[in-house]
């Protein structure tokens, strides 16, 4: 990277979650990556659209569904673009997750991905429950209400 060269802020966000999902708690995971899904998040191409985070037997959490496509300059060595990854927390908060998502319709989403100064991809993490019609109907009112009011 040359001097004048200024670093790129990564921050894939999942969109359509917050109109799908009212959340409860939220947590900031690792990611463990192979070879070259770095370099692809760095470049932007990735989908969180479809993500949902799953435990396993020995309570490790894995996330499924989402893409992170090949890099473009890889090789035969180019990652599986939607392969499970598994997810680092600390055990408090695996703990925590596996007690309140085994609850009737709550479920494990990713929020967004970025990268930090440190150069790590972390992946938002939130334990969500799912909204009703009448919910996703009232918060697009609330959103009327208050870009009317800032117009005021």
């Amino acid at each position: 990277m040359a001097k004048d060269d200024k670093p790129v802020i990564i921050n894939i966000k999942n969109r359509r979650a917050s109109h799908e999902y009212s959340f409860l708690a939220k947590y900031d995971a690792g990611v463990m990556l192979q070879g070259t899904e770095i370099k692809s998040i760095r470049e932007g191409n990735v989908n969180l659209t479809d993500g949902y985070c799953t435990f396993d037997q020995r309570g490790d959490l894995w996330i499924h569904s989402i893409r992170i496509a090949p890099y473009s300059l890889g090789t035969y060595n180019n990652h599986d673009a939607m392969r499970t990854r598994k997810l680092l927390l600390n055990k408090r908060e695996l703990k925590q997750l596996a007690g309140k998502s085994v609850d009737q319709g709550l479920t494990i989403i990713p929020l967004r991905l970025f990268v930090t100064d440190r150069g790590f991809a972390k992946i938002e993490i939130a334990l969500a429950q799912g909204k009703k019609l009448y919910d996703k109907r009232n918060d697009l009112k609330e959103k009327a209400q208050k870009r009317d009011m800032e117009r005021m």
